[in-house]
């Protein structure tokens, strides 16, 4: 049985990555119900509100479904144990050192898998005790490292030092990026910019709009030489930011304005290179579906493309 599948319990090894105040439970929950793994969000810092979506999801899902903590964005251990005692049993770790909280995660009985944008990364969470990784490629949406380093040879490069499961991160919408990234020796995958260009995803249909119409040459790179780094779509706010080569949490002020009311230009809209490859809104069992049956269907023609 594939590993990921496993460990998390879900049909499929496809998780929904855990975008601030996007990856809640209508999002989560339509994940999960197609056969993925859906993720409720706590990088809002909106403790109370992401603890409801937290207990809302059994009611609308009987699949399993996780939760990710950005390390770096925990004010105390409040969240952690939270998720602890909530009976969830799948949970992403990212921005920060995950040796912090493994422990408590592990005396739950929680499965963890820990975000990396580096080799270095790697081998340190690696070194920490999680069950497996999620390897973050430069192509991805969002919060970046600022070297820039392309998922297949950060999996590769994974790959000669542990044989940990690997769930890849990074410019995957279909089939054939999931066949790609298997190849190169992940396990499962994680969909970001697809999954809030779904019917499913809360945001405003601006910014689904704006996904849609963009092609792989429609991001930034913003603030390579600071923090945070992030990738975002064009817009005359992007551009000037990315001209200025500097950039501070400010300009993220505006995040729900964009997200929940339409206007592109009040923040960063985050989003990854494979926007240009997304040309529709769908819905997230469709999403789903299509993916694995492209998957199978490239996997199956693999033995005659021996050489």
């Amino acid at each position: 049985m594939n590993r990921v599948a496993r460990l998390t319990g879900s049909k499929y090894p496809i998780i929904q990555a855990p975008m601030g105040w996007i990856a809640r439970r209508k999002l989560a929950a339509a994940v999960c119900n197609a056969g993925g793994l859906g993720i409720i969000e706590t990088s809002s810092g909106e403790i109370e509100n992401c603890i409801e979506e937290i207990k809302a999801m059994p009611k609308l899902t009987d699949q399993p479904f996780g939760v990710n903590l950005p390390l770096m964005f925990l004010a105390d251990d409040r969240m952690v144990n939270i998720v602890a005692d909530a009976g969830v049993k799948f949970v992403t770790t990212s921005a920060g050192d995950p040796s912090k909280y493994i422990q408590i995660l592990k005396d739950a009985n929680i499965t963890v898998f820990h975000a990396v944008p580096s080799l270095k990364g790697a081998l340190k969470a690696v070194d920490a005790g999680v069950d497996g990784l999620v390897v973050e490629g430069t192509e991805g949406g969002g919060f970046k490292a600022s070297e820039e380093v392309g998922l297949h040879v950060l999996i590769q490069s994974i790959k000669k030092h542990t044989d940990i499961p690997i769930v890849a991160a990074g410019g995957i919408v279909d089939g054939r990026g999931m066949a790609a990234a298997f190849a190169a020796g992940a396990e499962g995958i994680q969909m970001g910019t697809r999954f809030v260009s779904s019917l499913e995803s809360p945001v405003h249909n601006n910014y689904k709009n704006k996904i849609i119409e963009s092609s792989e040459e429609g991001t930034f790179i913003l603030n390579k030489k600071g923090r945070p780094c992030i990738r975002a779509l064009k817009s005359n706010l992007t551009e000037e930011i990315y001209e200025k080569g500097v950039m501070d949490m400010s300009a993220l002020g505006g995040i729900k304005n964009l997200y929940f009311e339409g206007d592109m230009e009040a923040a960063p809209a985050l989003a990854g290179q494979s926007i240009g490859l997304i040309d529709e809104v769908k819905p997230v069992k469709n999403i789903i579906e299509e993916t694995i049956a492209e998957f199978n269907a490239i996997c199956d023609a693999m033995p005659m493309a021996k050489l």
